[in-house]
């Protein structure tokens, strides 16, 4: 029986919304100063039911991370070719 072990985290929104999700990876922009968190809630989309997965930046405030949506376009390419490598590596 393979059984998957789920590393689960929680994430603050920021305004106040706290929520345990399933991590599937930590990036760091290539620069080294963007950190981003790639997690998952379960969900499962399309009729292959392929699984949800998100993507958002890790801003430090005070003691805790909080995680903000990628609105730039520019970063958003960044991010696309970072996951890009995990898959080609």
């Amino acid at each position: 029986m393979d059984m998957e072990l789920k590393k689960m985290v929680t994430i603050d929104y920021g305004d106040g919304k706290i929520e345990e999700v399933e991590l599937v990876t930590y990036l760091l922009s290539d620069d080294q100063i963007n950190n981003y968190i790639v997690y998952s809630k379960g969900e499962k989309s399309g009729t292959e039911g392929d699984e949800v997965i998100y993507v958002s930046k890790l801003i430090k405030k005070g003691e805790n991370n909080i995680i903000q949506e990628i609105i730039d376009e520019n970063e958003w390419f960044n991010v696309q070719t970072l996951l890009k490598k995990i898959a080609n590596s």
